[in-house]
């Protein structure tokens, strides 16, 4: 692609607004800035969109969402869709709104309605949404926990998660057809309120919403007992979870929670932190601060779009909060969302428990522990929705919990998305129930560690960004995929997964099975002493990724394999740069 020839089109095509062309006018001078903007199309992945705002074909922007909505309009109509319309929703990034009318307008203009939420809401309330109004598709404008200067455009597809194959392929396949901005349609937003293409929902869906999370309680006794006495310190990171989250656990009883007052408010600068993410400690600075005044019990963190939760217990022996990984915090839920189900009403025979295959392996101990089915999926929570969805088509199986290693997990079948509206109720409800045991939250985690084991899982990360990152995490995984390690941090590999290529090969026999997933490219290497390493690009950032996880005799022992495996994987990344 002549990226120049394309800039200038931009700026004396007609098409194009003002502010558009002024933005583009003063990056003249700039050559590599311009060929960023313009050496290639935002690519419109399995996950929608995501990327920088700003003017240009690789940036977020009115055209772009625009075009994409235009793709995902031309699959709904020849899926004879059209009459079930579309929800939106959108969070608190910058042109966050813009985009999501932008979307609907185009919606419209092709004849399909239009629900479009008042103001700001989480991602699970878009995926419940979805499935509680009968649409056929939904739009979700998030960045997620990205920086402030992006933002993102996400698919759902009827069954109310993430769309996947072939819905995935099909979309990406439209929006990739829709040749010049002429082919992009709009209407005036008066007259799709008028023509009924655009209706603004809100407070119903909002109370259906919260009613539905509700139900998942399973101890309203312990809640009772222990919610006025339970300190909650929480912060919805300047997003959408402010308010469900707040409104969630007042109705519930819990009296006692403090919102950390600098990051309450939505803001698209995102002012208090540089990563809105709930793995970053730096998202915990303020909330701790506040924790310590307080005494708080528990401090919890939504990221921006509410769909992810971060968590800090406090040890009481130490007085220290300490940091639960995502890997962690959905153990702890996992065993005590199927432990009380078993306790309250028996566990069904075709009960499943759903991670995916870069979470923890303390996963699979709960799930033999039980006696349930443990069912692997590939990263992205829109599989384990893709699961729910066929328990439901084939009335085999019994969803009791699903879970994956970045802070996302689901409670209950309303949503079909990682839901950290319901997560921090049902963490709270946890707390309540063992404060009753005279138990803190991390003592049960330690009692599980007693039970199953002390797992411990990790990940390293480097970012390649621009077109020359794009090119060397390319390059590394193809050379890892030519060139097998026999052991990493002394561990030795015992069979490599290669999801690209659909193998799984036992290293000591030779022997060659199918993975039995969808392709992907990721590398996966089963390890001696119940270690394993899984590396893969991200599906949402310029970055690869190391993911591995060890099993130690004690917290000192797994904390002190888990430093030395990082070593080595950081040694191996260094290797290959």
């Amino acid at each position: 692609m002549d990226y120049r020839k394309v800039y200038e089109e931009w700026l004396t095509d007609p098409y194009i607004d003002d502010k558009t062309k002024e933005e583009l006018q003063s990056i003249r001078d700039d050559e590599n800035e311009i060929k960023e903007r313009f050496y290639t199309e935002l690519s419109f992945g399995t996950a929608g969109l995501r990327g920088i705002i700003g003017a240009g074909i690789n940036r977020m922007n009115i055209y772009t969402v625009r075009k994409a909505t235009q793709g995902l309009a031309n699959y709904i109509l020849k899926a004879g869709g059209e009459k079930k319309g579309v929800a939106i929703a959108f969070d608190s990034r910058h042109m966050s709104p813009e985009f999501a009318d932008e979307a609907a307008l185009c919606l419209a203009a092709n004849g399909i309605k239009a629900y479009v939420f008042e103001s700001l809401r989480p991602t699970p309330e878009l995926s419940y949404a979805v499935r509680k109004l009968g649409c056929i598709a939904g739009i979700n404008i998030t960045a997620s926990h990205n920086p402030p200067e992006y933002n993102g455009y996400k698919v759902y597809w009827e069954d109310g998660a993430q769309i996947t194959p072939p819905h995935d392929t099909g979309i990406m396949a439209e929006v990739q057809a829709v040749a010049g901005f002429f082919a992009m349609k709009t209407m005036d937003k008066e007259a799709a309120k008028a023509a009924g293409l655009y209706e603004t929902i809100g407070q119903a869906i909002d109370d259906s919403y919260i009613e539905e999370l509700k139900k998942q309680v399973k101890h309203w006794d312990s809640i009772k007992a222990e919610g006025e006495n339970l300190k909650i310190v929480y912060t919805p990171l300047h997003g959408t979870g402010n308010i469900p989250v707040r409104r969630v656990l007042k109705e519930l009883g819990f009296t006692h929670v403090y919102v950390v007052p600098e990051q309450e408010l939505p803001d698209g600068d995102l002012p208090t932190v540089s990563y809105p993410n709930p793995e970053a400690a730096e998202a915990f600075a303020l909330a701790l601060k506040l924790a310590k005044e307080k005494d708080a019990d528990l401090v919890l963190a939504t990221d921006p779009d509410a769909d992810r939760l971060g968590v800090y217990v406090k040890d009481t022996k130490s007085g220290e909060y300490i940091s639960l990984t995502g890997n962690m915090s959905g153990s702890l839920l996992a065993d005590y969302e199927i432990s009380q189900t078993k306790e309250l009403h028996g566990l069904p025979e075709d009960g499943v428990l759903i991670k995916t295959i870069v979470t923890t392996n303390l996963a699979d101990a709960i799930a033999d522990y039980y006696g349930v089915k443990l069912i692997e999926v590939l990263t992205g929570f829109k599989y384990i929705g893709q699961q729910i969805l066929g328990f439901e088509q084939t009335g085999k199986g019994t969803y009791l919990f699903g879970f994956e290693e970045s802070y996302g997990c689901l409670i209950g079948t309303h949503a079909r998305d990682k839901d950290a509206v319901v997560a921090t109720m049902a963490l709270c409800e946890a707390a309540a129930y063992y404060k009753t045991k005279g138990m803190t939250l991390w003592d049960a985690m330690i009692q599980m560690y007693e039970r199953y084991g002390y797992y411990k899982d990790s990940v390293k990360s480097i970012t390649l960004a621009g077109i020359e990152g794009l090119a060397k995490i390319k390059e590394i995984l193809e050379t890892l995929r030519a060139n097998t390690p026999s052991e990493v941090a002394g561990c030795k590999v015992l069979s490599v997964r290669d999801y690209q290529k659909d193998t799984v090969k036992n290293l000591a026999t030779g022997e060659v099975s199918s993975t039995g997933l969808p392709a992907s490219n990721v590398l996966y290497y089963d390890l001696s002493d119940g270690a394993w390493l899984c590396v893969r690009p991200s599906g949402t950032e310029p970055k690869v990724k190391f993911y591995y996880g060890v099993k130690g005799r004690s917290l000192e022992d797994a904390d002190e394999k888990s430093e030395k495996f990082g070593e080595a994987v950081l040694s191996m990344i260094q290797n290959m740069m």
